[in-house]
């Protein structure tokens, strides 16, 4: 029985995601581990932001906690939990289980020392580090992310992350337009996602003159999303060797967000 840590579930949270959880695989030993103990000390990574080996002890070991995150990360367990939970999520604010609409941006975080693979840095924002492009509906739910370098541009990213929501397939059935900011501005990429994605691009430019903070159309939902995100400090900076495991945590996290939108 791990201590009561803000970074638990609940008891309806938890039945909330059980049936989502994948079985013991047969044969072999039982499985004897309490499945409620190994999300917490995820969550309690994820929120907390220490080391593996950090774990408090009244957690499983941090071995056993890791591999249950990396098998799923590889299996697809993690996207597969996450976009039952977003269907969910959208039919409890009473929308179809497909958006109509969603949005893309990017935001770069500095990495920690010791990462090097996918790292660059991003001139314009004056940040070495990887860029996380992520695509969300109205509500702000995530559908796919794409972690790489912050080198990477724009239009080049959000290609990428855009490939990874058309493979969605019926879940984004209903998907017709792209809200973007001016960084994915351009003929090449708009032609790219009406003759890739089927889907119309609409840039929202920021009014000329204009100094501070601005709320611009639908690109204010995207921001609130990586504003979310900020919450938990493992992705305040990203401390991953690969990029794929930055994108499981992100997953795990709007996991977390929407599993609370659901038992409130």
């Amino acid at each position: 029985m791990t201590k009561a840590y803000s970074s638990n579930l609940t008891a309806c949270e938890f039945e909330l995601i059980k049936p989502l959880i994948p079985a013991a695989k047969p044969g072999g030993r039982p499985r004897t581990i309490e499945m409620l103990d190994v999300l917490n000390a995820l969550l309690y990574v994820l929120v907390q932001g220490c080391k593996w080996r950090d774990l408090p002890g009244d957690f499983p070991a941090w071995q056993t906690v890791y591999t249950y995150f990396r098998n799923w990360r590889k299996d697809g367990t993690w996207i597969a939990i996450h976009d039952r939970l977003n269907a969910w999520t959208r039919l409890d604010a009473d929308r179809p289980p497909s958006p109509s609409e969603g949005i893309v941006d990017s935001q770069s975080v500095k990495t920690a020392a010791g990462v090097s693979e996918s790292v660059g840095f991003d001139s314009g924002k004056a940040i070495k580090g990887r860029k996380r492009f992520a695509t969300v509906d109205t509500l702000g739910l995530v559908l796919r992310v794409f972690v790489t370098a912050a080198s990477v541009g724009e239009r080049e990213g959000g290609k990428q992350v855009l490939k990874r929501v058309k493979q969605m397939g019926q879940a984004v059935s209903r998907l017709t337009t792209i809200w973007v900011d001016g960084g994915f501005d351009g003929a090449p990429f708009l032609m790219w996602v009406m003759d890739v994605c089927r889907w119309v691009v609409q840039v929202v430019l920021r009014p000329e003159q204009t100094k501070g903070f601005v709320l611009l159309k639908k690109r204010w939902v995207v921001e609130r999303t990586f504003g979310w995100l900020m919450g938990c400090r493992r992705l305040v900076r990203d401390y991953e060797l690969l990029p794929e495991t930055s994108e499981t945590f992100i997953y795990l996290a709007m996991i977390r967000i929407m599993l609370k939108r659901l038992a409130a």
